[in-house]
Parts: structure tokens; C-alpha cells; sequence
């Protein structure tokens, strides 16, 4: 009975949680489709360039939620409301202050930061229009990161789910209008993106409305241990997103002296339908954890193993089933994003693809048990899982195969990096256990 319990509440945070996070990761491809169509190779080259920083404030808004949400379902399943408050409270105020820095320098650094990306001068006007209200908008980005977060951890994933897939549709139909019939170009975009997280959290508003919520702000000082703890237990969904930001850079410059712009915008292609995959990998390790950290509040390690296990076969199959599209399906799905039909980047692309996702189920599984050892207050393993994918093995291992086997090395070191880093992680589970 309790192991069928189990299974159903997997099923149930991570399957709605799957299902936002596609949509969330929506954001970015709505935004690659509709630019390819109105600004061709260019704009997908800009939007790529500017892409990275994304990642970095969508990092930092799940870094706070993910650590306040862990941190506040275990003091919940002790008891200890007041406590659980503290989080809240103290995850509201960082959120407030790390989102006021990206505002800012979006306002008054944006030229400058597009230069450091490495934008030319045929791409840097439409990278830096994004990049300036992309930036502006990281409060709403980062408050969204943070209420899905609580109130997925307070028991209402469908909710949190709903909120996302709403804001991800909203962002569809805006990028269509701003781009097409007001013909606002890249600004456009950027603003269709920004506009999404403000429709979520009005979603989301109706769990407090109707009094539903059990988190509170409560007058308090913000608490550098607390704090602490928060980054800590979060860190590793920072490093999941900021790396993903980091490879782009890195592999932006490598391809620049590669293929040129061109292959540039066809990277632009594997790596925004990389985002997507990614997402669902997200999403059942952030299905998983409310249920992780709530169980291992009861001291109740049955079910905490058995939640590792569904969610580590859930990443095995899908993965099979994303590589078979991938395999099979490469020619049409660079068909949706090349609307120039430009012969080059179709070529590059579909390569890419087929190599690139040969490593999709090794991240999968990273990414399911760096969540697990933060979920059950574990957070070394977790961190060295993501700083060795996120910067240690995979940046030198991009110089070093791009330097033997030119583009191949370039798709291939994502695989070899996530292999590697899983052996890894499969030796430091078998010393939990």
C-alpha cells in the first residue's frame, strides 16, 4: 500500500510538473520559431548569442526557489511553521535583491554585455534590443521561479503546472502579434518573453486568494545562515541552468571560428530544442522533490529510494524516445527553424543533433540525482555533480575535441562530459546507500 502511494504521488508531481515544464521551456522556442521567420539566420544568430543570459537569471530564481522550497517542506513535515515562515521570508528578500542587479545592469550595461557575448556588427543591435528587456524583466522571471517553487512545495502542483502552461501559451500568441501584425522585430520578442512570467504569477495568485497557502512573509531579519542555506541547497539548480548558459558562450565562440554566423544560428537550433529536453529532466527532478523532501523530513527512507528509482526509469525511457525522434526526424525539425532553406546550417544542424543527444539520458540523470542529494539535505554530492558538468569537464573537453574533430568535437563533448559525470554520480549514490 505505501509503495503504491508512493508511485501515484510520483506520478502525480512529476508527470504535472513535466508537463509545465515544457511548457515553460516554451519561452525560448516559441521565440527561435517566430525569429527564424521574421529575421532568418541573423536573428537566430542574435537570439542565441543573448540566450545565455537567460539562463543565468532563470538560474537564480530556481537556485532561491529550489533551496527555499526544500528548506521549507522539511520544516513543514516536522511541525515547525515558524520556521517554514523564516524560508519564505528570507527566499522573498534575496529574490528581491539578486533580481534588482540584473535589472540595473540590463538598464545601463546592455551594449557592453552584448559585446562580451561576442556579438558582431551585423548581429549586435537585435542581440542587445533582446538582451536590454530580457534583462528588465528578471524580477518577474525570478518572483515566478520563486511562487512556483512554494507552491508546488504547498501542495498544489496542478496549480503550479496550470500557471506555467498558461504563461508559455501567453508568450506564444505575444510573440506572434509583436512580431507580425505590430512588427516590433526583436524587441518584440523579448517583450512577448518577459510578459509570460507576469500572466503565471497571476495564475498562481488565485492559491492565496483563496486562502490555500500555508507560507507567510513574516517580519524577521534576513538570516545569513538561513541564507547560506538556501544557496546551498539550491546552488545546484543554479549550476543546472548557469551552465547550460556558460556551454552556449563557450560554444558560441568555438563555432564562430568554425562556421561563422552560420553555424552559430544551426548551434541556435540544437540548443533551444535542447532546452526543451532539458525541461523535462527538470521537471521530474522538481516533481520529485517536495515528495523527496517531505518523506526524508518523516525519516521515511523506503520511499525516498523509491522515488529515486521511478524517477532515475522515467529519464531512461524518455530519453530512448527523444533520440529516436531526434535519429529519425533530424530533417524536418531543422526544416521548422530554417525558413531561409539555407543548405549549410540544415546540414550542420542535423549532424549536430543526431551526436549532441546521444548524451540526453546521461544528463537526464545527472540532473534527477544532483535534485536527490539537495532534496535530502546532501548538498556536496550535488554540488560536485553540477560544477563537474557545468564547468570542469565540459569546457576544456570542447577546446580539446573541437581542436581534433572541428564541429564533431564541438556536438560530441556534451555527451562525453555527461557520460562521465554520471559514472560519477552512480559512485557517489552507491556510498549513500
Amino acid at each position: 500500500m505505501q509503495k503504491n502511494s508512493c508511485f501515484r504521488e510520483f506520478i502525480k508531481y512529476s508527470s504535472l510538473n513535466v508537463l509545465g515544464m515544457i511548457g515553460l521551456s516554451c519561452y525560448i522556442l516559441a521565440d527561435t520559431f517566430f525569429v527564424s521567420k521574421a529575421l532568418g539566420a541573423d536573428g537566430l544568430a542574435a537570439l542565441n548569442l543573448a540566450i545565455p543570459v537567460y539562463s543565468f537569471i532563470n538560474g537564480s530564481g530556481l537556485m532561491i526557489g529550489m533551496g527555499g522550497g526544500i528548506k521549507y517542506t522539511i520544516f513543514k513535515s516536522q511541525g515547525k511553521d515558524e520556521n517554514a515562515d523564516r524560508v519564505f521570508t528570507n527566499a522573498a528578500v534575496l529574490t528581491v535583491l539578486i533580481a534588482a542587479v540584473f535589472f540595473f545592469l540590463g538598464l545601463l550595461c546592455s551594449g557592453v554585455l552584448t559585446r562580451l557575448l561576442g556579438a558582431d556588427a551585423e548581429v549586435f543591435e537585435l542581440t542587445r534590443s533582446y538582451l536590454q528587456v530580457l534583462m528588465m524583466f528578471a524580477p518577474m522571471f525570478m518572483a515566478n521561479n520563486l511562487f512556483l517553487c512554494f507552491v508546488r512545495n504547498d501542495g498544489a502542483p496542478q496549480l503550479a503546472m496550470a500557471a506555467m502552461i498558461v504563461g508559455s501559451l501567453s508568450n506564444v500568441v505575444l510573440d506572434y502579434v509583436f512580431m507580425f501584425p505590430l512588427g516590433m522585430g526583436m524587441f518584440g520578442a523579448a517583450l512577448a518573453t518577459g510578459t509570460a512570467p507576469v500572466i503565471s504569477m497571476l495564475i498562481q495568485s488565485s492559491h492565496r486568494l483563496r486562502k490555500k497557502n500555508q507560507f507567510h512573509l513574516r517580519r524577521c531579519r534576513l538570516s545569513p545562515r538561513l541564507a547560506l542555506g538556501i544557496f546551498s541547497s539550491g546552488f545546484p539548480s543554479l549550476l543546472t541552468e548557469v551552465s547550460s548558459g556558460i556551454v552556449m558562450i563557450v560554444f558560441n565562440m568555438i563555432i564562430l571560428g568554425l562556421a561563422g554566423n552560420t553555424g552559430v544560428a544551426a548551434y541556435g537550433v540544437i540548443a533551444n530544442i535542447s532546452l526543451v529536453v532539458i525541461s523535462i529532466y527538470t521537471g521530474i527532478s522538481q516533481g520529485i522533490q517536495p515528495i523527496l523532501s517531505s518523506n526524508y523530513g518523516q525519516g521515511n527512507q523506503k520511499n525516498v529510494s523509491a522515488i529515486l528509482r521511478y524517477a532515475q526509469w522515467a529519464v531512461i525511457l524518455i530519453s530512448a524516445a527523444v533520440y529516436l525522434l531526434m535519429f529519425f526526424g533530424a530533417a524536418p525539425i531543422v526544416g521548422i527553424f530554417n525558413s531561409e532553406g539555407n543548405a549549410l546550417l540544415q546540414q550542420i544542424a542535423e549532424t549536430g543533433l543526431k551526436i549532441y543527444f546521444t548524451g540526453c539520458v546521461f544528463a537526464g540523470l545527472n540532473i534527477v540525482h544532483s535534485v536527490f542529494f539537495t532534496s535530502t539535505e546532501r548538498p556536496l554530492p550535488a554540488h560536485v555533480i553540477s560544477l563537474l558538468r557545468g564547468f570542469i569537464l565540459i569546457i576544456p573537453l570542447a577546446f580539446l575535441l573541437s581542436s581534433l574533430a572541428e564541429l564533431y568535437g564541438v556536438w560530441a563533448a556534451f555527451p562525453v562530459t555527461e557520460l562521465l559525470v554520471c559514472a560519477v554520480g552512480v559512485v557517489l549514490l552507491s556510498r549513500y546507500r
